[in-house]
């Protein structure tokens, strides 16, 4: 057998349907699909019973340890060359599978990964996440895109590595967030191939609402820094940018306050461009954003809610960022992530 597809699930039945049902279209079909239920109170089991009969599928329940462990969980009982792991909440294409094929017959490679991209079923602030997540005007194209400012580093919602090279390198760690980044980082220091396939996208559903997006981010800036403490030289300019992009909107709307407040005590002429030139590169960057989603998503409202999710996106994780600095690089503390009690809420 070529191709397991492992999937770890936690409390997302309706997801599962959703993407075993777009496994079964696949125009390849030399693979098996393990669905790792990782201790959900709202299991799956009955869904993935509906696909028994279409796909060669196996369902395992374990006590809940995290993503990486129940991908690696199901690593060690699979069968195929290689290991896709595609996070539950997306969707495949139905050339999905034969695109990684493709890739694989021109050019060998380790461990790939791919896109992701918004379905037209989606709801507006979901396509507007997805905006958010994977612009080079808010993410600098690390995330799949063919313009970045980094190379590319797969990610486990959309995730293959040959099953000799994920046994021997030990799998996913026990991080909780910044595994994948982690993983990757090992497959590149193994002296692996690796590569982005461009063509084997998915549709990736991502949160759903803003506040459980916030969250995310958060802690994917606090990993960058756990990441950092692991791997030093893992740390890029492109990784600071959120951060600097937060303290420096921070200090934009300071200065402008400054300048209001000396209108108020002061003339009012003389200080009205210290009060509102400070806006102009933020309504310019706004204005980037709201076109270019617009654009990508043929909707003004999808554009008009990516403001917002960039926002989020950038302070959320530039928030995260700079309290994982201050509480690993100056205070010295241990590994920590946040949000252990409502990160799912």
């Amino acid at each position: 057998m070529k191709y397991s597809f492992i999937v770890p699930v936690y409390n997302r039945p309706d997801e599962v349907d959703e993407l075993l049902d777009s496994l079964t279209r696949q125009t390849a079909d030399d693979f098996e699909v393990i669905i790792v239920e990782d201790g959900s109170s709202v299991p799956c089991k009955d869904v993935c019973g509906k696909y028994a009969g279409r796909l060669d599928l196996h369902y395992y329940m374990k006590k809940n340890s995290g993503p990486g462990q129940s991908r690696n969980y199901g690593a060690e009982r699979s069968k195929g060359e290689y290991l896709i792991v595609l996070d539950s909440d997306v969707v495949v294409p139905e050339g999905y599978l034969k695109a990684v094929d493709d890739e694989l017959r021109r050019e060998p490679a380790d461990a790939f990964g791919g896109p992701d991209r918004a379905h037209a079923s989606f709801t507006d602030t979901q396509k507007a996440i997805s905006y958010s997540m994977t612009s080079f005007f808010t993410t600098g194209g690390i995330r799949g895109g063919k313009k970045k400012l980094d190379k590319f580093y797969p990610r486990s919602y959309n995730m293959g590595v040959r099953r000799d090279v994920y046994l021997r390198l030990g799998g996913f760690s026990k991080m909780r967030f910044g595994e994948d980044i982690d993983f990757s980082i090992r497959i590149f220091k193994a002296g692996c191939r690796c590569r982005l396939f461009p063509e084997a996208w998915v549709w990736h559903k991502r949160r759903t609402d803003f506040r459980k997006f916030f969250r995310q981010v958060f802690n994917s800036g606090i990993a960058r820094i756990n990441l950092y403490k692991k791997y030093p030289e893992s740390l890029k300019p492109v990784h600071m940018l959120p951060m600097a992009f937060t303290v420096g909107v921070c200090a934009l709307v300071l200065t402008s306050a400054v300048g209001r407040v000396l209108m108020e005590y002061d003339d009012v002429h003389r200080w009205y461009w210290l009060c509102a030139g400070p806006w102009l590169p933020i309504l310019l960057y706004c204005l980037l954003i709201l076109a270019g989603s617009s654009v990508a998503n043929k909707s003004i409202k999808v554009g008009l809610l990516s403001v917002p999710a960039a926002f989020i996106q950038l302070f959320g994780y530039g928030c995260g960022f700079l309290t994982a600095w201050w509480k690993r690089c100056v205070k010295g503390q241990d590994e920590f992530h946040a949000f252990d009690k409502t990160f799912y809420k």
